[in-house]
């Protein structure tokens, strides 16, 4: 079955599976929770998702009183996890870890699902966002974006930008670079952001948009060069790149998100405590601290206000995929 979005509807959408507290059926939620708390992270184990789940983990099963396990399922773009999750029962014990490729880019390229990603799953909150960088090979003589821009303009088609996959955040983020900067970059996509960061370094493509903690450590060699952060201010990690804001490219804000989703059917009071426990746990000193170091921005909020920003998500990168011409095939 092939699933097409209104985009304009999104929110009520979602909104709409969030269940009231006035048809939630409260004497199954009463004890909750009274056994171990399954969090599905849609990726193998290591990366930025693994990173956040296994750190508000500890801090969540402490408030709740229940182990909370992290289960990594990944493939299929996070589609292995989210279709577990989906029908799943919808008690609260079995959490997906959504993000930007589940909920914002997704919904607009998959065309062959056993769920609805937009219907099945009830948001409950957002964990972090992780903003992106583009960094460059060293070898490439870029000092600035600007050098970018000109030598782009100068060889259409002929400059490489690496991404983890098709239809990823990084990919999008080149596709948004591309149409602000009004340039004809080549993509190619990897599986996974390790063998694309290797050719990166190796010099087999030249641009790679992705988090810092993935690419610092090659900044820090000399291999690489951030020239610039897609955020609205300088990376905590490569503190001396100027914004693309900075640089009058105000569009280029790109940073890899994750939230907390469950079953649609799943009480109203389960969410509302769940949004609770993991709001706070991500307030901790000890989740702060360590996200800080990986220059990663607790979020936080209300099942509410976690679908009105996957909306917005999905609304501005529909946009992108539509200016950008990228689709399924």
């Amino acid at each position: 079955m092939t699933y097409r979005f209104n985009a304009s509807l999104l929110l009520v959408t979602l909104t709409a599976f969030i269940p009231s507290a006035a048809s939630a059926q409260s004497g199954s939620s009463a004890s909750y929770p009274s056994r171990p708390l399954r969090l599905v992270v849609p990726v193998p184990p290591g990366g930025a998702a693994d990173f956040i789940a296994r750190t508000v983990a500890p801090r969540l099963s402490a408030s709740l009183g229940q182990p909370v396990v992290v289960e990594n399922r990944g493939g299929a773009s996070g589609a292995i996890a989210s279709d577990f999750v989906a029908k799943s029962a919808p008690d609260g014990y079995t959490l997906l870890q959504n993000s930007i490729t589940t909920h914002g880019i997704g919904p607009h390229l998959a065309t062959r699902l056993p769920y609805d990603p937009m219907k099945d799953l009830a948001p409950v909150t957002m964990l972090a966002k992780l903003p992106l960088i583009m960094a460059v090979n060293a070898g490439t003589g870029w000092r600035s974006v600007q050098d970018l821009i000109a030598d782009a303009r100068k060889q259409p088609g002929k400059i490489a930008f690496a991404s983890s996959g098709k239809g990823g955040a990084p990919h999008l983020s080149g596709e948004l670079f591309r149409i602000v900067a009004g340039v004809d970059l080549l993509h190619v996509p990897y599986k996974g952001s390790g063998p694309a960061v290797t050719d990166l370094v190796g010099g087999q493509v030249q641009i790679m948009f992705d988090g810092a903690p993935s690419l610092i450590g090659h900044v820090q060699s000399g291999k690489l060069r951030v020239l610039a952060a897609a955020s609205s201010e300088r990376n905590a990690l490569a503190p001396d790149a100027p914004t693309f804001r900075e640089l009058g490219l105000p569009g280029v804000e790109v940073a890899l998100w994750y939230g907390v989703m469950v079953p649609a059917a799943t009480p109203a009071p389960i969410i509302e405590r769940l949004s609770a426990e993991i709001d706070a746990a991500l307030r901790s000193p000890e989740v702060v601290e360590r996200f800080r170091a990986q220059a990663t921005e607790p979020m936080g909020g209300t099942a509410r206000q976690a679908a009105s920003f996957i909306q917005g998500e999905y609304n501005r990168w529909g946009d992108v995929i539509r200016k950008a011409g990228v689709s399924a095939d």
